[in-house]
């Protein structure tokens, strides 16, 4: 296409409502028709990202490419199309208003008064034209954070207003809302929806589509009334009705033509419906699959699932792939110790070790390893959770007794674990840990080798302390090995026990790698060996 199409999510009456999967449904329609497209995330906080945000704030943080710590939702919008992120699929208003205030300082201004509108407004409108105008993408789906009314979100969608008059027809809004249930009334209230819609209308914009958010199917009359009442047209009134998972919903937008009425509101050709063949068939999988598999995730944030978002959708997707249905329990790390492990755990098929920063909850993580070591359990640990392995393995194999990582004690005699070399200088945490993609090289008679078929990978990284290459071989002549590491700094990213039914720990996190058409090959491995071990739990553990 000539010109670079633009489609904006906006949210209204309450958070939460699904903005992400929505516009990554949107995506992966429009992907299917042949449409190169990418999806960005403004995120209406004044952090610069979320990197030092607590995961009971704002959930898991993701990572992309380029190491930049971002929302969680750049996950959904890379599991469904594919597609890597970068920094320019997600920005805040912290990042907006550094960027003004460098360019101020710069006299980039002239010694005009800085102002929201135009200078905030403006920067805002490149960061949102900067994917389309430099990757010359089909359509840039705009996700934006928050709810409509919020003060936070107002420069946002004043820019979209402004992006409306500017981009014409290749400019769409997409607007989200909730229809409630009232059981009293025993009715489906559109009050909340009008509302929504009014609002956004005060401040100059009128939604094209509207998405409604309900638990329980609309009436045709409820989808005219809102029609009617928002001035939008009834087929661009679509509902998302509660599915059994997120991946149904592109299929249930397609039924109800949503990706027609994108195309036929831009002024371009509809063309046959996709099959979206591949898409269906995992579905098809997943609903097919009549056994199930039992895994445990060992974490301090577990009250709240979205912190391990990422390695949740990675369990789900590599049990899909495998026929299984997943049934993932969560315990909190805090609650695990040396007399209850055996009874918190003996119920599951397999262990996963999940990343975290502090003390809080790490001797919980620690005596789950030595759980599973001890009783041939398959355990996968990820980022710290493979610090933990080391650790585990220096206090009760090697007999390091007071073993330990520095970020935990600073004193420790024996510092399997230490700060890099490059962040020992480091003073502000944003932004400033090793992060992004990273080669790997991998040992060829490897389990992790086997699992990928290739010896070099590339994997993201988000940490500051690495496994101490002092104590490297003595790791390897007890029974540890180290399986993969990095060819330039020789840091050590993947430790294993060969004679283990599946005791792998990485460095990376595979979990921001593992999308629904191409789940991530370790999962894969790691849900087999939780099968097998499921089948035969008798085999003789390792020593």
């Amino acid at each position: 296409m000539n010109n670079t199409k633009y489609i904006f999510v906006t949210g209204g009456v309450i958070s939460s409502l699904g903005k992400g999967i929505i516009s990554a449904s949107i995506g992966k329609l429009l992907q299917a028709r042949g449409y190169d497209v990418t999806i960005q995330k403004f995120d209406p906080y004044i952090n610069i990202d979320p990197g030092t945000l607590n995961p009971y704030e704002h959930g898991e943080c993701y990572v992309t490419i380029d190491g930049h710590e971002a929302d969680l939702d750049l996950g959904h919008y890379e599991r469904f199309l594919n597609v890597p992120t970068t920094r320019a699929n997600n920005v805040t208003t912290g990042r907006i208003y550094q960027n003004v205030i460098n360019k101020e300082r710069k006299g980039d201004y002239l010694g005009k008064t800085v102002q929201v509108v135009p200078h905030i407004t403006d920067e805002i409108k490149r960061n949102i034209k900067f994917l389309g105008s430099k990757n010359k993408f089909d359509f840039v789906i705009t996700e934006i954070g928050g709810t409509v009314g919020d003060i936070e979100s107002l420069p946002f969608i004043e820019s979209v207003r402004q992006l409306r008059w500017e981009l014409g027809r290749n400019c769409i809004c997409v607007h989200l809302t909730y229809v409630p249930y009232i059981a009293a009334a025993k009715e489906m209230k559109t009050k909340p929806t009008q509302h929504s819609v009014k609002q956004l209308q005060e401040l100059g914009i009128q939604p094209d589509i509207l998405v409604l958010r309900t638990e329980r199917p609309l009436s045709e009359e409820v989808l005219r009334k809102v029609a009617l009442f928002c001035n939008v047209m009834e087929s661009a009134v679509v509902q998302s009705v509660d599915v059994p998972t997120i991946y149904e919903v592109p299929i249930r937008m397609q039924q109800q033509k949503m990706d027609e009425t994108i195309l036929r509101k831009m002024k371009l050709p509809i063309g046959e419906t996709p099959e979206l063949k591949p898409w269906k068939e995992f579905l098809f999988r997943m609903k097919d699959a009549k056994e199930s598999v039992k895994i445990a995730l060992i974490g301090k944030y577990v009250e709240l699932p979205d912190a391990y978002k990422s390695i949740n959708e990675s369990l789900f997707q590599a049990a899909t792939y495998n026929d299984r249905k997943l049934e993932l329990s969560f315990i909190h790390s805090e609650k695990v110790d040396e007399t209850n492990v055996s009874e918190l755990l003996s119920e599951f098929d397999g262990l996963v070790i999940a990343p975290g920063f502090g003390q809080r909850g790490t001797e919980g993580k620690i005596s789950a390893i030595k759980y599973a070591r001890i009783n041939n359990v398959p355990v996968f640990g990820i980022c710290f959770g493979m610090q933990c392995m080391v650790v585990e393995y220096a206090r009760h194999v090697l007999g390091y007794a007071d073993a330990n990582s520095t970020e935990i004690d600073e004193k420790t005699p024996y510092n399997v674990i230490d700060l890099m070399e490059d962040q020992k200088g480091v003073s502000n945490l944003g932004g400033t840990m090793r992060l992004g993609l990273y080669d790997c090289e991998l040992e060829k008679d490897s389990r992790v080798y086997k699992a990928y078929h290739k010896q070099v990978i590339q994997e993201r990284h988000r940490h500051r302390f690495e496994f101490n290459n002092k104590y490297r071989a003595e790791f390897e002549a007890a029974g540890l090995k180290c399986t993969g590491h990095n060819p330039e700094t020789d840091l050590v990213e993947v430790i294993e026990i060969p004679g283990h039914k599946w005791f792998i720990g990485v460095q990376f996190h595979p979990e921001y790698n593992s999308t629904v058409l191409n789940p991530h090959p370790l999962f894969i491995s790691f849900v087999k060996a939780v099968i097998e071990n499921k089948k035969n739990n008798n085999e003789k553990s390792p020593k």
